[in-house]
């Protein structure tokens, strides 16, 4: 009968194999992650803009027929001086904010009301970069806006 034999081998390549995942964990958490979750710097005239564009939800929004639902359909937020956009409820129907294509702003992330905007709420967004956005309401989808948004003369 023979005798298991142990060697220094084994321990050695076990070693370096649990050296070797650390210093791989390592760099992945403090070279890779930061980076990825890191917030670009952005003015502090474009994070808190002299002005807010309001954008109105009329009532009687959610009829298929009435041409008016976001008011104005249309408009231009120039950054560092309106681009805070604020969607005010203001019908009798819970309503929502949904971008036609997803878009992330650079800062604040994920545009879209986060659920319905209830009758008398708002939801509003700090808009960073430029960009063209085409949105509409989910329950509602006849109800489409356009928001374009451009470098403002106060980041020039």
């Amino acid at each position: 009968m023979s005798l298991p034999s142990s060697s220094h081998a084994y321990g050695i390549g076990l070693i370096a194999v649990i050296i070797g995942a650390a210093i791989g964990v390592s760099y992945y958490q403090l070279y890779f992650i930061p980076e990825l979750n890191a917030k670009p710097i952005i003015p502090e005239k474009i994070l808190h803009p002299t002005d807010s564009l309001t954008i109105v939800i009329v009532p009687g929004a959610e009829n298929p027929s009435q041409e008016q639902n976001f008011t104005p359909k249309t408009s231009k937020v120039q950054l560092g001086v309106n681009n805070m956009v604020i969607w005010k409820n203001t019908g009798e129907a819970a309503h929502t904010v949904t971008p036609d294509k997803p878009f992330k702003d650079q800062y604040y992330g994920d545009f879209g009301s986060p659920g319905v905007i209830k009758p008398g709420s708002s939801y509003q967004f700090v808009f960073t970069q430029e960009a063209v956005i085409t949105y509409h309401c989910e329950p509602h989808p006849w109800m489409k806006g356009t928001l374009t948004i451009e470098h403002g003369a106060l980041t020039s």
